[in-house]
């Protein structure tokens, strides 16, 4: 007999088709997601406030191509450890790692050391790292069948999350300080900890449970019983490498965030020029202590500002970014399929730099990151994933590993190469950057219509 389902089930059938006995763990891995984005999302306004305020534009777009490099290292030591420990532990450390780096970073910051460079590329690898690990452990918990239609609430979570941990940042950044943000988002960490442990524990219940229950199927007990991912005798990037559906999602990645992460410059470059403009200059005739007095609060003004407008930047780019998740992305990939979902990014990209490089207007460069990064955030974070639902296992932990982590930060170092390049030869303006991605995105869309028509064949 069919168990009913609770009110709460009833109530997230609304956004998907949530079955008996799923609520609780839907609910405990959104709540989980919700605070880890939230603690990313504390920090990153002030990884900008910092990296801009002491270094600039230019030191923000090459210090995002060191993350790449770092990566080469991070990612096998990581494999590493995945491979000799149980899941629940490697949560743990990787988890515990990070807490202790945000209370090493606050005491650093207490005694004046400069922290624009080494906390930047770290969010970066904190970024990457725990994101893909929860994703990692999501996918552990459910089957496949239960991934489809559950991740979209999920999905949610990391959307409100997002808006939140910005939120925090606009009503304390001014009260509290900077660098006390590190502290909270710390603790959200510790918070996401102790669910991890709740949602593990509950699972490998339900596995034994379900194992020893007559009525479930083999498929049905292998897939939720499976405690971690058998080690595979290929790399990540060998895999990628050798199929060209897999080496088509990388490209894409990397022209994505190429385009992005150059976006970014663009907007950083424009926020600074515009922070300046707003705080008064240096008053004539002071020196020594008192002119360096001076420039020390100018710069804190500075950064205080940059780190306003940051804040409230995520904060619409995640509102709205929220209200796509949970009213247009089940019904786009419904409507158009994922053949044609993948495109809308790219599309709004490309028509967004033509705008942006006919007006080089803030307000203008502001609204179409929103866009993009909105779009990004949830429509194609989501059909990202889903590209992946017609691979083998072994490609969709070992390549997509190579993908979301490498490949990623590969499109960094490019963007930081044509940076440097586009500074010092081209001499390239924020809208000659603007035109670049432009070609850049049209690039993109080609990439992408490939991937669609290889998806339908796989699926079909």
């Amino acid at each position: 007999m069919e168990t009913r389902r609770s009110p709460w089930e009833r109530f997230l059938s609304v956004f998907a088709p949530v079955q008996a006995g799923e609520g609780g763990s839907v609910l405990l891995l959104t709540l989980n997601v919700f605070l880890l984005l939230t603690a990313y999302y504390i920090i990153k306004p002030v990884r900008e406030a910092l990296i801009l305020s002491e270094w600039g534009a230019e030191a923000k777009i090459y210090t995002s191509a060191g993350q790449a490099a770092l990566l080469l290292l991070v990612v096998p030591l990581y494999s590493r450890l995945a491979g000799a420990v149980d899941r629940r532990r490697l949560i743990s450390y990787v988890l515990f790692f990070f807490m202790g780096c945000l209370g090493v970073f606050y005491l650093l910051a207490q005694l004046g050391v400069p922290l624009g460079i080494p906390f930047y590329l770290w969010v970066g690898i904190f970024n990457v790292m725990v994101i893909a690990q929860f994703w990692s452990f999501a996918n552990d918990i459910y089957t496949s069948e239960q991934g489809k239609r559950l991740f979209a609430i999920v999905g949610f979570g990391a959307s409100s999350g997002a808006v939140l941990g910005g939120l925090v940042t606009v009503w304390l950044i001014e009260p509290v300080g900077v660098f006390q943000l590190l502290l909270l988002s710390a603790g959200l960490l510790g918070g996401s900890l102790l669910l991890t442990w709740v949602v593990d524990k509950a699972a490998e219940d339900k596995a034994a449970q379900d194992a020893a229950a007559e009525d479930t199927s083999a498929q049905e007990k292998t897939e939720k019983a499976r405690p971690e991912p058998k080690p595979s005798g290929r790399s990540g990037f060998s895999l990628v490498f050798a199929n060209r559906y897999l080496l088509l999602i990388a490209v894409m990645m990397v022209l994505a965030n190429l385009v992005n992460t150059t976006g970014e410059y663009i907007l950083g470059s424009r926020v600074k020029a515009a922070a300046e403009a707003s705080v008064p200059p240096i008053e004539a005739g002071l020196h020594g202590e008192a002119a360096a007095s001076a420039e020390a609060a100018r710069l804190a003004l500075v950064r205080v500002e940059t780190g306003k407008f940051y804040s409230s930047f995520f904060n619409v780019v995640n509102v709205v970014g929220l209200l796509m998740q949970l009213f247009l992305v089940s019904r786009i990939v419904r409507w158009v399929g994922v053949r044609w979902a993948i495109l809308v990014l790219p599309v709004v990209a490309f028509g967004g730099y033509i705008l942006m490089g006919l007006f080089p207007l803030l307000a203008v460069t502001r609204w179409v990151k929103t866009a993009e990064n909105s779009t990004d955030y949830s429509l194609q974070n989501t059909v990202r994933n889903m590209l992946f639902l017609p691979t083998t296992r072994e490609e969709k932990y070992q390549a997509k590993q190579a993908i979301d982590s490498f490949f990623w930060r590969a499109g960094d170092m490019l963007a930081g190469l044509l940076v440097l390049v586009g500074t010092t030869t081209l001499q390239l303006s924020t809208r000659g950057f603007a035109s670049v991605n432009v070609v850049l995105a049209a690039v993109w869309i080609v990439v992408a219509v490939a991937i669609g028509r290889r998806f339908r064949t796989l699926t079909s």
